[in-house]
Protein backbone atom coordinates (compact mmCIF):
# COMPACT_ATOMS: atom_id res chain seq x y z
CA UNK A 1 0.00 0.00 0.00
CA UNK A 2 1.37 3.51 -0.84
CA UNK A 3 1.47 6.07 1.40
CA UNK A 4 -0.82 8.24 -0.74
CA UNK A 5 -3.52 5.27 -0.60
CA UNK A 6 -4.18 5.24 2.46
CA UNK A 7 -6.77 7.53 4.51
CA UNK A 8 -4.72 10.38 6.78
CA UNK A 9 -6.53 11.70 9.52
CA UNK A 10 -6.97 15.53 9.37
CA UNK A 11 -5.45 17.94 11.55
CA UNK A 12 -7.91 19.45 14.31
CA UNK A 13 -9.52 22.06 13.11
CA UNK A 14 -8.99 25.55 15.61
CA UNK A 15 -12.23 24.78 17.70
CA UNK A 16 -11.60 21.24 17.69
CA UNK A 17 -8.35 22.71 19.56
CA UNK A 18 -9.83 24.35 21.17
CA UNK A 19 -12.10 21.84 22.68
CA UNK A 20 -8.21 20.12 23.46
CA UNK A 21 -6.91 22.66 25.74
CA UNK A 22 -10.30 23.51 27.54
CA UNK A 23 -10.35 19.56 28.61
CA UNK A 24 -6.36 19.36 29.37
CA UNK A 25 -7.22 20.77 32.87
CA UNK A 26 -8.28 18.17 35.87
CA UNK A 27 -10.12 20.51 37.38
CA UNK A 28 -12.50 21.37 33.76
CA UNK A 29 -12.12 17.43 33.27
CA UNK A 30 -13.84 17.03 36.65
CA UNK A 31 -16.87 19.43 36.17
CA UNK A 32 -17.44 17.82 32.67
CA UNK A 33 -17.49 14.04 34.65
CA UNK A 34 -19.88 16.04 36.94
CA UNK A 35 -21.98 17.07 34.22
CA UNK A 36 -21.86 13.87 32.32
CA UNK A 37 -25.70 12.79 33.81
CA UNK A 38 -27.01 15.47 31.48
CA UNK A 39 -28.82 16.81 34.83
CA UNK A 40 -28.04 20.97 34.86
CA UNK A 41 -26.30 21.80 37.69
CA UNK A 42 -25.73 25.50 39.52
CA UNK A 43 -22.25 26.89 40.47
CA UNK A 44 -22.63 26.28 43.94
CA UNK A 45 -23.51 22.56 43.18
CA UNK A 46 -20.27 22.22 41.16
CA UNK A 47 -18.13 23.87 43.62
CA UNK A 48 -19.64 21.84 46.64
CA UNK A 49 -17.44 19.23 45.63
CA UNK A 50 -14.54 21.13 45.05
CA UNK A 51 -11.75 22.80 47.35
CA UNK A 52 -11.92 25.77 44.76
CA UNK A 53 -14.52 28.85 45.35
CA UNK A 54 -17.17 29.73 43.34
CA UNK A 55 -15.35 32.30 41.16
CA UNK A 56 -12.38 30.21 40.41
CA UNK A 57 -15.17 27.30 39.21
CA UNK A 58 -16.82 29.85 37.35
CA UNK A 59 -13.44 30.69 35.50
CA UNK A 60 -13.22 27.11 34.46
CA UNK A 61 -17.09 26.51 33.41
CA UNK A 62 -16.41 30.08 31.16
CA UNK A 63 -13.58 28.19 29.30
CA UNK A 64 -15.14 24.89 28.92
CA UNK A 65 -18.56 27.32 27.39
CA UNK A 66 -16.27 29.08 25.02
CA UNK A 67 -15.22 25.67 24.21
CA UNK A 68 -19.17 24.29 23.12
CA UNK A 69 -18.30 21.76 25.91
CA UNK A 70 -21.12 23.34 28.51
CA UNK A 71 -23.44 26.18 27.97
CA UNK A 72 -25.49 28.03 30.99
CA UNK A 73 -28.84 27.91 31.11
CA UNK A 74 -30.21 31.19 33.14
CA UNK A 75 -32.73 29.96 35.85
CA UNK A 76 -33.76 33.51 37.78
CA UNK A 77 -30.63 34.56 39.43
CA UNK A 78 -28.56 31.49 38.79
CA UNK A 79 -27.01 30.02 35.91
CA UNK A 80 -27.28 26.70 35.97
CA UNK A 81 -24.60 24.28 33.72
CA UNK A 82 -25.30 21.35 31.61
CA UNK A 83 -22.90 19.26 28.77
CA UNK A 84 -23.12 19.55 25.62
CA UNK A 85 -21.59 16.56 24.10
CA UNK A 86 -21.20 17.25 20.68
CA UNK A 87 -17.86 18.52 20.69
CA UNK A 88 -16.40 15.65 22.82
CA UNK A 89 -18.22 13.33 19.90
CA UNK A 90 -15.98 15.27 17.31
CA UNK A 91 -13.25 14.77 19.86
CA UNK A 92 -13.72 11.05 19.64
CA UNK A 93 -14.25 10.53 16.02
CA UNK A 94 -10.68 12.86 15.38
CA UNK A 95 -8.98 10.58 17.78
CA UNK A 96 -10.51 6.99 16.15
CA UNK A 97 -9.29 8.83 12.65
CA UNK A 98 -5.71 9.09 14.18
CA UNK A 99 -5.78 6.16 16.28
CA UNK A 100 -6.43 3.97 12.49
CA UNK A 101 -3.55 6.16 11.09
CA UNK A 102 -1.07 4.40 13.94
CA UNK A 103 -2.10 1.34 13.87
CA UNK A 104 -2.05 1.01 9.51
CA UNK A 105 1.77 2.57 10.34
CA UNK A 106 2.36 -0.03 13.19
CA UNK A 107 1.55 -2.79 10.69
CA UNK A 108 2.93 -1.78 7.71
CA UNK A 109 6.59 -1.28 9.98
CA UNK A 110 5.87 -4.90 11.23
CA UNK A 111 5.36 -6.06 7.73
CA UNK A 112 8.85 -4.22 6.72
CA UNK A 113 10.71 -5.85 9.18
CA UNK A 114 9.43 -9.20 9.33
CA UNK A 115 10.00 -9.24 5.62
Amino acid sequence: MSPKSHKRARAPQPQQAVVFAALGDNTRLALVARLVSGKPASIAQLASASPLTRQAITKHLRVLERAGVVRSIRSGRESRFVLDPRPLHAMQHYLVRVSRQWDQALARLKSFVES
